[in-house]
């Protein structure tokens, strides 16, 4: 069964990296991931830029020549990004805008809503919120009116799920992505979520699961089949529904 990766994250020290909250990544480099991801039957991926990554692109454009036209990229960028700089990194394979509220290192929310529809008016970009869900209600109103938008792992914390599972209704996507980080079982929120809307989850690895108290293992792969229960389900959260999100449905495979 294929998989399209929706999370991973590339930390190559040949380009700038900034201490986050007192951490400093391992180097983890696209040639690592593809060790990593052999077996997994990955043939498409999302590579997100980390908070200790800041606003730097340079690695990110490298990493998706090195991993190939079926990877995209996931990025922090300042607010005042000319159209310009947008559009080249669109070309690039960039097609969405994150904010990590968790973390830090991206623009700040107070610009969350102007700055996402311009980059979705501009070139079509979903925005991405690294969030806990127990902080959802304070942009709640936001999120319903953007045109488009993804959660990260499973929000994080139970507090706050309502909220998510609300958002979910409204169009809202949901990353299935580092189990070893909630403070739920992550089974059950997958299948609540399917339940709102079949078209929302995306799996992703989360690799190389920086600060995660657990790890990523193959066996998350196994909790999503579980979950679900149903070979059309277990290909949308896996595959389907990721291409469709970062592709539109017209995107390249390129198997690692």
């Amino acid at each position: 069964m294929k998989i399209f990766d929706a999370h991973l994250h590339i930390i190559d020290k040949r380009f700038p990296i900034y201490k986050n909250q007192g951490f400093t990544p391992d180097s983890y480099t696209a040639r690592d991931y593809v060790v990593d991801a052999k077996g997994l039957s990955i043939t498409n991926g999302a590579i997100v830029s980390g908070s200790f990554q800041k606003f730097d692109q340079t690695y990110l454009k490298e990493s998706l020549k090195q991993l190939g036209s079926g990877f995209v990229g996931v990025t922090q960028l300042p607010h005042t990004t000319s159209d310009e700089e947008i559009l080249d990194l669109n070309e690039a394979g960039v097609r969405g805008l994150r904010f990590n509220v968790n973390r830090g290192g991206s623009e700040d929310l107070s610009k969350l809503e102007a700055f996402s529809n311009r980059v979705y008016d501009l070139v079509g970009w979903h925005t991405e919120l690294y969030i806990n869900s127990a902080k959802l209600a304070d942009i709640y109103d936001v999120l319903t009116t953007l045109p488009a938008v993804s959660i990260d792992h499973l929000g994080l914390s139970k507090s706050g799920s309502d909220d998510l599972l609300k958002l979910v209704s409204h169009g809202v996507k949901v990353k299935a992505t580092g189990f070893g980080r909630l403070d739920f079982d992550a089974g059950d929120m997958i299948k609540d979520i399917y339940q709102i809307n079949s078209d929302a989850l995306m799996f992703g690895t989360d690799l190389p699961s920086t600060r995660a108290p657990r790890p990523f293992k193959d066996s998350d792969i196994d909790i999503v089949k579980k979950s679900l229960m149903d070979d059309q389900a277990i290909h949308k959260v896996l595959y389907q529904n990721a291409m469709d999100w970062y592709f539109r449905g017209k995107g390249e495979e390129h198997a690692l």
